[in-house]
């Protein structure tokens, strides 16, 4: 059974998040702070952590800041509407979805589904991609650069496969957007950008210059063919 870390300290949600996600089939361990949050995914190691960004003590941000410096768990953020510059600053940070509060508990659910399906990646066509010295395994799930293994995010995983699926396809924000099933759709252009950023520091050799992932100015971008 897939676990799941609710961060919430509203427990009026988290007890509300905990029924939906248990009801869906995952195990969940709720904690309505940031220290919490931080010791219980270093001794349960979830599947993933849904995340509000308005926590007390250690703030949202910071521990998604914290995750991402030993780990590439999933991270669902919960935000206020009003937070979109914490929204795009956590999509930087490595964050693979976000939802805005309020929100449908049901569409929580299915948000958690998406980013999981991502986390074992797409295995149609052939086991192993290659373009322009970068390998993407599809069976065992990992990436090299030059001989290199990268740790990904599943978002960033799924990013990379479905451009170096088709080298030298100009992608747009939306196509991208489609492919990663569940970045949300107000503010799309922004969180695929965050995210090419984000695969462009682990990948590229140098990031000003890339290499692999090129922006194609008005449309988007794609991966370099050989």
């Amino acid at each position: 059974m897939q676990r799941i870390l609710v961060v919430e300290d509203e427990m009026q949600i988290a007890r509300t998040l905990r029924d939906y996600l248990e009801v869906a089939g995952y195990e969940v361990t709720v904690v309505g702070d940031g220290g919490a949050a931080l010791a219980s995914a270093r001794g349960e190691r979830p599947d993933l952590v849904v995340l509000d960004l308005g926590l007390p003590t250690i703030d949202g941000l910071d521990v998604a800041r914290e995750l991402r410096r030993t780990a590439t768990t999933p991270i669902v953020m919960l935000t206020a509407r009003g937070e979109e510059s914490d929204r795009i600053v956590g999509l930087e940070l490595g964050a693979d979805d976000y939802l805005v509060k309020p929100f449908s508990p049901k569409e929580l659910v299915a948000r958690v589904r998406a980013v999981l399906r991502r986390t074992s990646g797409a295995t149609a066509g052939a086991e192993v991609l290659r373009a322009a010295g970068v390998e993407v395994d599809l069976p065992k799930h990992r990436a090299r650069v030059d001989g290199r293994t990268v740790d990904l995010t599943p978002t960033e995983y799924q990013l990379l496969v479905t451009m170096i699926r088709e080298p030298g396809r100009v992608f747009t924000r939306a196509q991208l957007q489609d492919a990663l099933h569940g970045v949300a759709i107000d503010s799309y252009d922004r969180a695929i950008d965050a995210h090419v950023k984000n695969l462009r520091r682990k990948i590229e050799p140098e990031v000003g210059h890339p290499r692999f992932v090129l922006t194609v100015h008005g449309v988007g971008y794609r991966f370099a063919d050989d």
